[in-house]
Parts: C-alpha cells; structure tokens; sequence
C-alpha cells in the first residue's frame, strides 16, 4: 500500500539526504564526509555503467520511519538505502561490490592519488560488513560502510527478498528517486513534488497507528531470521507495548524458536546479541543495554519451548553474565527489584554442631566488583 509525504514529511526527507555522514575510514585513511542522495547518485551512474539495470532506489527502515513520523521512539540510527535491481546471475555481486567500491574512491578528498589505491584497499579501509544471498527465494546483497557513532550506512542491492520487515513500525520504504530528480535540479525553494512511501507490513494507515503510539506487531516471525526476537526486546526497551496482548505470548515462542534455529550454539548466540549491543546501543544509549539485556533474559526464559533445560539454562547464564558485564562496564548498580543473590554458606556450617540448619545445595558464587568483573560459575548453572 502507497501514501504520498506531505510537505513536512519531504523537508523531514530532504534533511535526511542533505545530512552529511562520515564514513571513517581505518588506519590513515581519511574520514569521508558525504551526503546520501550524492553516495547514491554515484552508486546508481556506475551501476547503469555497468549494465545493471535499476528499477528503484529506497530509503527503508527506522530512517523512513523518523521522516514519516519524527518521535517516534525508534530513533534514527541506520541510513539503510534499498536499491532495486536485476540480479540474474552471480557474478553481478562481483560488480556491485566493484561499483560501490570504486564510488567511495570517487569521494576521497581532493589531493589523494585515486590511481593507486586498488578495490581490496578501499575495502579494508572503509567497509565493515558485506553480505550476499543468492538461492531459489533470496537474491540479495550487503555492503555497510565504518561509521564509529550511531549512524550505520547500509547500502542494500536486492533483486528478489521474501521477507522485507520485522515489525510493522520498520516496514516503511520511501521511494527516493523523483526526490534525487528533483534536489538534482533544483537548488532553493520547498519540495513541490510527489514522493510516496510504500508499507511492507500491508496496511498503511495500522501501521502508521503503531507507529505514532508505539505499538509492536508482526506477522509470522517465524520467517524472519533470528525471529526478530532482539528486535522485539529493544522495542520493549523502548517502551513500546504489544498492539494485542492475546497474540504477544503466542508470537514470542515463534520468535524464540527461529533464533534458536538459526543460532543453536551458545557462543553464536553471545556473538549475535553482542553485534546487536554494538551496533544499536551507542552514545547515551549505552545504558539501557543492562535493561535490554534482562528483557530479553527475560522473554526467553518465559517464551522458549524448543531447548532441553541444559540447553536453556546455558543461554540464560550467558545472558546473565554479559548483563554483570555490562554493569561492571558501566561502574553502575542495578536497579534491586530486578537482582537475585545466592549466598554460599561458609565452610564451618558443614560441622555437626550446626547439623539442625538446613542448607540448600550450594550455588555458584557470583562476585559482583563495579569494575574489572569477576564472575566464578559452573558450566550449566544459572
């Protein structure tokens, strides 16, 4: 479903695409300061020089959501830029990765010598992820460029992808290409044309509903990598509320058991929760992630019905202790409400005298220090 920006939501757009983004680069390598819409019209010259065809270009994701909605609570972190094209054959992620690189060389400062400088430099220098699909369903890819403060640039190629949402507050796409048209030739005066944003979720104006009043809803997560249960446990962190309070429970266990899918092993797990702190958590947003990381503590150990009890408790416990991390970190106290202490009984009440206590079987003693951590744990004990 369609709807056209009104006048404010294009000053919202073109203040987003004039914003200048650095782009760090590692080493000596300089930091690059660019504007989207001119990354984006390098992209798309080299990508039409290069007979890949483009149908569109996109701005998708919590980015679309701040120019639909301003305060929205989801905050504006990710440039995420969708450019759709045909991708027949594989050796077109070769040139797409050979344009995008070749553009950032295209917007190194003046005065460096561009004819040295190779594609495997630009990308040691400049490019912190890459990814790339390409099966029967999925045909897509992934280029995000360094950013070292909030605003991660993503430049997304994608031919053919089933599923393009995770909850229906991030299911906005702005189609920027008659907005690119128009600040190309026109230098002053407001926006006068028509820009339309398309719902991923389905509905439009529910969406828009969830949007405004912060409220979380998907459809089968299932389908969705990971579940989307990280997704889920910032927006509660966030303080957005499920829109239907019958379906929450139902749809966490989905969400718990695609991330349990697609990550089984206990140091995957830490790895992924870890890229999603680093990347989604910065600035003063630092400190929620003890908050975050009991919150998602939390809907795992009430929503997941596909580990075996050892298995669960080893997730549990990795949550726990990266949580202590955090704290330790941070040099803070945690709210108490939220803490359990076991206390290990001293060794001198294992004599008779003191045989008519009872004493629980002895837990893992967990050292809290503000900073460096100590923390002395059992394997599978939470």
């Amino acid at each position: 479903m369609f709807h056209n920006l009104t006048l404010e939501q294009l000053q919202a757009l073109d203040k987003v695409l004039t914003e200048v983004i650095p782009i760090h680069g590692r080493g000596n390598f300089p930091t690059l300061q660019v504007r989207a819409k001119d990354i984006i019209r390098v992209v798309k010259d080299r990508l039409v020089e290069r007979d890949i065809q483009v149908k569109d270009i996109r701005l998708n994701g919590a980015t679309a959501s701040h120019v639909l909605v301003r305060d929205n609570g989801l905050g504006y972190r990710d440039l995420d830029i969708i450019f759709r094209v045909e991708l027949p054959r594989q050796e077109d992620f070769q040139v797409i990765k050979e344009v995008v690189l070749g553009s950032l060389r295209d917007l190194l400062p003046y005065g460096v010598n561009r004819r040295k400088i190779t594609c495997l430099t630009m990308k040691e220098a400049y490019v912190q992820k890459m990814v790339k699909v390409f099966n029967e369903h999925d045909r897509w890819s992934l280029i995000s460029l360094s950013n070292n403060r909030a605003k991660t640039v993503g430049l997304r190629f994608v031919s053919s992808l089933r599923r393009q949402f995770e909850f229906s507050v991030d299911s906005f796409q702005i189609i920027l290409d008659r907005m690119l048209e128009y600040s190309n030739g026109n230098q002053s005066g407001e926006p006068t044309i028509t820009v339309e944003a398309e719902c991923m979720y389905g509905d439009f104006e529910q969406a828009m509903d969830h949007l405004r009043h912060r409220l979380i809803a998907t459809h089968n997560p299932e389908e969705i990598r990971g579940g989307g249960l990280l997704k889920y446990s910032d927006l509660l962190v966030r303080n957005f509320r499920p829109a239907s309070e019958t379906e929450i429970k139902s749809l966490e266990r989905y969400m718990c058991s695609r991330f349990f899918i697609d990550f089984p092993d206990v140091s995957e797990q830490q790895r992924k929760i870890e890229a999603y702190l680093q990347c989604h958590f910065i600035g003063n947003e630092e400190t929620s992630k003890y908050d975050y990381l009991m919150t998602l503590r939390r809907v795992i150990d009430e929503s997941t019905v596909c580990l075996m009890g050892h298995e669960r408790r080893q997730t549990l416990n990795m949550i726990t202790v990266l949580a202590l991390r955090v704290l330790g970190e941070q040099n803070a106290i945690p709210n108490t409400a939220n803490v359990t202490c076991f206390y290990q009984p001293a060794p001198y009440m294992t004599e008779p005298i003191y045989n008519s206590y009872f004493i629980t079987q002895a837990q893992p003693p967990l050292v809290y220090h503000p900073y460096p951590l100590h923390v002395h744990m059992q394997t599978g004990l939470v």
